[in-house]
């Protein structure tokens, strides 16, 4: 492990310079409206924030542009994609971190939960093998101020497979963990409750034969049988005793639900159904549906399509999932179609996620709170769409894009 990286004097009064500014003449996405003023940063927290068009002295000209509170990502396999960019093909850690990290900067986002997946009993995959290597590098970067975003660690724990627990083992007592999620990908159920669509990305995304596809849905149901409730008990043990927010993956009937709400869930990701979604508010659990869902009009596996259940009220967190730059994009056409308002549809980048894993610092732009902050642009797209052109990113006053 490499030691803590020592700044020099000047480079503390830079940093603090950067921490201590005024941007005016943006249009600035409160928490229930959109007003046009300028804000004002002091040691990396928002001091204040005015109305009006006029530009102080010293202070930086948005032009007009959005002023929006960085976003906050809580599920994101993007790293695991740097990771591995092929199947079978591992890339090295330090360049597949630092890669994920311009890419989510790039997309907005200031605050990322990095969502590392445990258990399976392929080997060769990145969720077979161990996360130490992995873990250590990123404990290197902080260290070492190399990262663009505030990194945190999400954890997707596959209850069926034999091996979860002790795949676990690395992030134990780890502080950056502030998220576990129980997954359950048995084909015939949940998200693969139509095996041609499990099919499609075991064969098409992990590169399996369709031998050993078919191998894998005979031992899945015995496998669960055997592993899921008792890995299930002790994650969501785990996650009690050390203040760690728990997520449900995939809940499909009511009986999911309330097997979430048993074991303390309280985030509820992906519902495959409405009839779940609505048993997850009813149970005072956040929904949370992908980006990419909304882009695209629709489930890539056939479920329920994430705008209709905006369209509802029932969504209340948007996660990139596997494209960081959907976050933006499926917040602004939930817009774009009438489903929210701009302020309704950044809270589900920004504060309800914030909110969802315990972060009480961030997720708004008000006094107070961490100066995390997005200038964004937007250009118009064929169709009445709009595109949002991320023009500066700031972490705690600092600008790092």
């Amino acid at each position: 492990m490499n030691a803590p990286h020592e700044l020099s004097t000047s480079a503390v009064n830079a940093l603090t310079a950067q921490a201590n500014m005024s941007l005016a003449n943006a249009r600035l996405v409160l928490a229930g409206e959109v007003v046009t003023g300028s804000l004002q940063v002091r040691a990396g927290r928002i001091a204040a924030i005015d109305t009006g068009t006029a530009v102080p002295p010293g202070a930086l000209d948005l032009g007009g542009d959005l002023l929006l509170p960085g976003l906050v990502e809580i599920h994101t396999d993007n790293l695991e994609r740097h990771l591995m960019p092929r199947p079978k093909v591992h890339w090295a850690e330090l360049p597949a971190l630092l890669a994920h990290d311009a890419e989510i900067a790039a997309a907005g986002i200031t605050t990322v939960f990095d969502a590392l997946g445990v258990g399976e009993a392929d080997t060769e995959s990145l969720r077979g093998s161990a996360w130490r290597a992995v873990l250590d590098t990123l404990q290197s970067c902080l260290q070492r101020d190399l990262l663009r975003a505030d990194h945190r660690l999400h954890v997707r724990c596959e209850l069926p497979a034999p091996n979860t627990i002790e795949l676990f083992a690395p992030f134990l007592g780890n502080p950056l963990l502030g998220l576990i999620s129980l997954m359950d990908h048995t084909p015939g159920q949940r998200q693969w409750e139509n095996i041609d669509h499990a099919r499609v990305y075991y064969i098409g995304k992990k590169g399996w034969s369709e031998d050993k596809f078919m191998r894998q849905v005979e031992e899945a149901a015995e496998l669960q049988r055997r592993y899921a409730q008792p890995h299930r008990r002790h994650f969501a043990e785990y996650a009690r005793q050390h203040g760690i927010a728990l997520a449900s993956h995939d809940d499909t009937t009511l009986a999911h639900v309330q097997e979430a709400q048993a074991d303390g869930v309280s985030v509820c990701e992906f519902p495959t159904t409405e009839h779940a979604a609505r048993a997850a508010r009813e149970c005072g659990m956040a929904t949370v549906m992908g980006g990419p869902n909304v882009v695209r009009g629709g489930s890539h596996s056939g479920n329920v399509a994430a705008a209709h259940l905006a369209s509802l009220g029932l969504l209340d967190i948007l996660s990139s999932d596997y494209v960081p730059g959907s976050l933006l994009t499926g917040a602004l056409r939930l817009v774009d179609d009438g489903h929210l308002s701009l302020a309704q549809a950044v809270a589900t980048v920004s504060l309800n996620p914030a909110r969802a894993v315990g972060l009480a610092d961030r997720g708004e732009l008000a006094p107070g709170l961490r100066a995390d902050m997005v200038q964004v642009r937007l250009v118009e797209m064929a169709g009445g769409h709009h595109h949002a052109v991320v023009r500066a990113l700031w972490r705690e006053g600092r600008r790092v894009l």
